[in-house]
């Protein structure tokens, strides 16, 4: 982090803050308009704090991959505009590796998810002077504009629910510095954010259809060139989300149970139709072969465990099989949401996420007792909401904690799925001390 990029920082948040602003501006509600402004110098500070951890503290894929071979590609471009600018659409199979920057590098862009970054990169250094710290604030920003979509999703939903609403999504520490840098995760939680409330303004709102069919297919492509699983695990709930909300708007008994057999059905048809597409097109992650791919992975990080100290085990004896999948669904989940415990953190990296990991245990525990077994699985499968968002983050979170064996990974993974899983035990609780108050203004009536 250089002396230019120091001065030239300023005056690009001063840019982004005009762009905010003017977005800010057209806001009516002042509830919206405080967040806004909270969450973005939020996101301005994190980009900091984002890139001393990386240059100073440790080094990751966002210094040795993604930005040194995303800068290097630019300078490709810059040195011959008309026979290099093809690199920037070439896809990343057919990347000429001679071409990298390090030849330790070689392989890594023959997934096209870790081109798009590098890729992104080379764009924006263009903008940027091909500075670090800038692109770094860039990537927030872009993660920015999708978290607060994400937010407005759930706030439309549940204005008096603001505060813990925030919480959960705009000020939860570890989304708001794993999406603040050159990384994947930025780029899904824009994503996610931006194809949430496309799909609520197209669905429920039935508003600007067309531009926001236009969006939500966009943001679902890139979530399915980046990281399929969110979209294996966000569109069966979100899809059955809609149909459990349609079903309660219609009065009619019988039209009801009628429809909701229709619906069902042809949402079954149209599951199993995606599987098939799964497996044609998802490869490593294709439906049938999601029990291989997990020992695959976890392999891979077994191997590495002597020289990783933040690496892990679930406890649990994996064949795989689908069965042994199954039964290290509670493991894998766990970790996913409770992990790393105190005890497990070793680094600077993983402490933020631990002591997160810790509210979170207190949360879901108090919740849980609060509720009793029977109400708080009740709540969780009559309202259409803390439905889709439990389901779509523990089904998340079983891929994420099955395939990643390794803390330093596994606080990053886990962001798309944080917010969805906060927000299915606030609501629970929320339901809880509503019908508590019920009951209790009941009482208080008869008496």
């Amino acid at each position: 982090m250089g002396f230019t990029e120091i001065i030239l920082f300023p005056l690009y948040v001063f840019i982004f803050h005009l762009i905010f602003s003017a977005r800010r501006k057209r806001m009516h509600d002042p509830v919206l308009r405080k967040y806004h402004k909270h969450g973005f110098w939020i996101k301005v500070f994190s980009s900091i704090a984002f890139t001393i951890f990386f240059i100073y503290i440790t080094r990751g894929d966002t210094t040795t991959l993604y930005f040194p071979e995303g800068y290097h590609l630019f300078k490709l471009i810059l040195k011959d505009p008309v026979g290099n600018l093809h690199l920037l659409f070439t896809p990343g199979i057919s990347y000429d590796e001679n071409l990298l920057q390090n030849a330790d590098n070689m392989g890594y862009f023959k997934l096209e998810s870790n081109f798009l970054i590098s890729r992104l990169v080379a764009v924006l250094c263009f903008f940027t002077f091909g500075k670090y710290l800038l692109i770094n604030l860039c990537f927030s920003m872009i993660a920015y504009s999708g978290v607060w979509r994400l937010y407005k999703f759930f706030y439309e939903h549940f204005p008096h629910l603001h505060k813990r609403l925030a919480i959960a999504i705009i000020y939860l520490p570890t989304v708001v510095f794993w999406s603040s840098g050159i990384l994947k995760d930025p780029l899904c939680m824009a994503m996610l954010g931006w194809m949430t409330y496309s799909l609520y303004s197209i669905f429920e709102k039935k508003q600007s259809i067309f531009k926001n069919a236009v969006i939500a297919v966009a943001a679902a492509y890139i979530l399915y060139i980046i990281k399929v699983y969110i979209i294996i695990s966000y569109l069966p709930f979100y899809t059955l989300y809609l149909v459990l909300s349609n079903i309660k708007r219609v009065k009619n008994k019988m039209a009801k149970i009628a429809l909701g057999f229709i619906i069902v059905g042809f949402g079954i048809i149209g599951l199993f139709a995606l599987a098939d597409k799964l497996k044609e097109e998802l490869g490593f992650f294709a439906v049938d072969k999601i029990a291989e791919s997990v020992k695959t992975q976890q392999t891979n990080f077994i191997n590495m465990a002597d020289q990783a100290e933040s690496s892990f085990s679930l406890g649990v004896e994996y064949d795989g099989s689908l069965t042994s999948l199954l039964k290290m669904t509670p493991a894998a989940v766990g970790a996913t949401f409770f992990r790393p415990y105190l005890w497990e953190s070793k680094k600077i990296s993983t402490l933020l996420s631990s002591l997160e990991s810790l509210a979170l245990i207190l949360l879901t525990v108090y919740v849980f007792l609060r509720a009793g077994p029977f109400k708080f699985f009740s709540i969780i499968f009559k309202n259409s909401m803390v439905f889709f968002c439990f389901f779509y983050s523990v089904l998340f979170a079983l891929f994420v904690g099955a395939t990643t064996l390794n803390f330093g990974t596994l606080v990053r993974y886990k962001i798309p799925c944080l917010p969805f899983y906060i927000i299915a035990i606030l609501l629970i609780w929320q339901v809880v001390i509503t019908d508590k108050n019920k009951k209790k203004a009941e009482k208080e009536a008869i008496g």
